[in-house]
């Protein structure tokens, strides 16, 4: 890729690391599952107007604002509440490697001794952490299992699928997600209008920021990317996002520096590097992580 790509590609995925950060401070003023509910609401209303989808189109796009949505983005946000915010990028990036695995088991693709390498070192990265004192408590720890699971089926809805640009399942997928999430929000949360009228800047800007930003903006670079370059190219420097994260969470949010976190994290990044460094294609096509 020329200079100036290599640029925006990792533009984008500075926009995904502060992104973590960012929400982190919104779930602080703002119930979890209602912040993504407004998040996905903003995207909804900016994209919809200008983008249709067809009935055959519909039923794929109602799985993908459950398992992407409500499961990944919403369990992400309720995690986020009671975890650090660069250890949770960390767990979330898991998702790449299940997606493999459930891939291998269920379109037969082939394994490998590369990726069982990998699978091994990420396994290993996860129980550094763990050894550590940044390793979340069980509840969000669960829950960060659970939204990498819902991202990594994302990624194989989005493998069977008919053809949908991905402006118009962003849009779509968001604005089916709005109601399932506040649904979970009136059972499971309280003083969600209450928080608006004392929410400060911090929370307002983690629904523009995540809405605008990280999901039209930086994934719209992120697509336009991908058509241009080769997916090797580009793919890679999504695994600069939990390290990144890593280093926001210390500096704006003084999340621990401690050294176990960062082997952990590379360790477990050098494997999920050999899971995808022979399958990137069901990966990349659906959002990474952020």
């Amino acid at each position: 890729m020329p200079l100036k790509d290599k640029l925006l590609a990792l533009a984008v995925v500075v926009a995904w690391a502060l992104n973590i950060v960012i929400i982190k401070l919104g779930v602080a003023e703002i119930p979890p599952i209602f912040l993504t509910a407004l998040r996905f609401a903003l995207v909804a209303a900016i994209i919809i107007p200008f983008t249709r989808i067809t009935l055959r189109q519909l039923p794929w796009v109602v799985l993908v604002s459950i398992t992407f949505g409500g499961m990944h983005f919403g369990l992400l946000f309720v995690a986020l509440s009671e975890a650090e915010a660069g250890t949770a990028a960390i767990l979330v990036q898991l998702g790449a490697p299940i997606a493999t695995v459930l891939a291998c088991l269920l379109f037969k693709e082939p394994f490998g001794l590369i990726r069982m390498l990998g699978l091994a070192l990420a396994v290993l990265g996860i129980g550094i952490l763990a050894a550590g004192p940044t390793l979340p408590g069980p509840l969000p720890f669960v829950l960060l299992m659970l939204s990498a699971f819902g991202w990594a089926v994302t990624n194989l809805i989005v493998k069977q699928m008919p053809e949908i640009s991905p402006l118009t399942m962003t849009g779509w997928s968001s604005l089916i997600a709005v109601p399932q999430l506040l649904l979970a929000s009136a059972v499971f949360e309280h003083g969600q209008w209450e928080s608006l009228g004392t929410a400060t800047w911090h929370g307002w800007l983690s629904i523009v920021y995540s809405a605008v930003i990280s999901s039209i903006a930086a994934y719209g670079v992120w697509y336009w990317l991908l058509r241009k370059h080769s997916i090797n190219a580009v793919v890679p420097y999504s695994m600069l996002n939990p390290l990144l994260s890593v280093i926001f969470g210390i500096v704006m949010l003084g999340d621990t520096p401690a050294p176990v976190k960062l082997v952990g994290a590379l360790i477990m990044l050098a494997g999920v590097a050999l899971i995808l460094r022979q399958s990137p294609t069901i990966i990349a096509k659906s959002e990474p992580a952020g």
